[in-house]
């Protein structure tokens, strides 16, 4: 039997995180869920999920500080990660990409929320995993 993907969902909105939690779970995934950086990368680093999808604007840690202390961990260097969020501004778009540059451009994208539609970010993750 083939072995389910492991996604984490680091994101404080409520109704956006639980909304992608049930797409996801819906695909066959097995999905953990963040409301802040900072559980983000707890949960991260114990569980190493396949992919991770993650706000930039969040308490107690932002999202790129989680993604930067992922992509310290030997493990976390190869993870996929797919930001999605609301923020336009080119230096935190410029520095999540540097971040993406650790490993390779496959293992990284950058989606804005307000220009995408569920299930666009429910084929994103798709296709980082393979599973089309």
């Amino acid at each position: 039997m083939k072995e389910s993907k492991i996604v984490l969902i680091t994101e404080d909105e409520t109704s956006l995180r639980e909304a992608l939690h049930e797409k996801l779970v819906n695909e066959g995934l097995i999905v953990f869920d963040a409301k802040n950086g900072e559980e983000g990368l707890e949960i991260a680093l114990r569980e190493h999920p396949d992919l991770i999808l993650a706000d930039i604007l969040m308490p107690k840690m932002d999202g790129i500080t989680m993604l930067k202390r992922i992509r310290e961990d030997e493990w976390g260097r190869a993870v996929k990660f797919i930001i999605l969020t609301n923020v336009t501004d080119i230096d935190e778009i410029s520095t999540a990409v540097k971040l993406a540059e650790i490993n390779n451009h496959e293992s990284f994208e950058y989606l804005i929320k307000a220009d995408i539609k569920m299930a666009d970010v429910v084929d994103k993750v798709k296709g980082k995993l393979d599973m089309k």
